[in-house]
């Protein structure tokens, strides 16, 4: 059960209402996911949901670059939410699924091309170690440019945003849906 009750959209301001139909209108469906406690303060929920959209559909990394980036984020704070979600889209983006499964492991993949690799490589830095080496960052600035380089980076924050929504308020998994996450070793 979560900590931050789901408003129905007849409970709904006109502020609320405003960021949910954007948030259907975006991506087509409404979740009690992230933004279900973050709509509570609709001046928090817009912009984060418009950031989301962004880095989501709109940045110069190809869609299995950063899905495998969000899984690294999901299993990096035990997100069983965000990593449900994700997961399959991550399949449906041509992420294999022994890469998926090493993941929801918490074990290194060992079949990445040079650039999940370097993907994989600067999320776990940035989360475990909170900077990025050198060699690292050179590497996926030398792929994917200055401006990938960002947008990698705020996607490894706005994920983290995300997990930290998910796990404080305890956003429950869809009905029938059993924790994926394994505990870590």
């Amino acid at each position: 059960m979560t900590r931050t009750p789901f408003l129905s959209p007849e409970e709904m301001s006109p502020a609320q209402r405003h960021v949910y139909d954007d948030i259907v209108a975006s991506r087509g469906t409404w979740l009690n996911g992230p933004y279900a406690p973050m709509l509570h303060q609709p001046k928090l929920a817009d912009p984060a949901q418009k950031l989301g959209e962004f880095l989501r559909y709109k940045t110069s990394l190809p869609p299995h670059l950063s899905e495998l980036s969000i899984l690294v984020v999901a299993r990096h704070w035990d997100c069983n939410f965000e990593w449900h979600q994700h997961a399959a889209i991550a399949l449906r983006s041509d992420v294999s699924p022994d890469i998926v499964e090493a993941i929801r492991k918490d074990r290194e993949p060992t079949q990445l091309n040079e650039a999940q690799a370097a993907v994989y490589a600067f999320t776990r830095a940035l989360l475990e170690d909170h900077l990025v080496p050198d060699p690292i960052y050179d590497q996926v600035k030398s792929l994917f440019g200055v401006v990938g380089t960002v947008e990698l980076t705020a996607l490894i924050g706005y994920y983290t945003l995300i997990a930290f929504t998910l796990n404080a308020h305890q956003v429950p998994l869809p009905a029938g849906v059993t924790p994926p996450l394994p505990s870590k070793e």
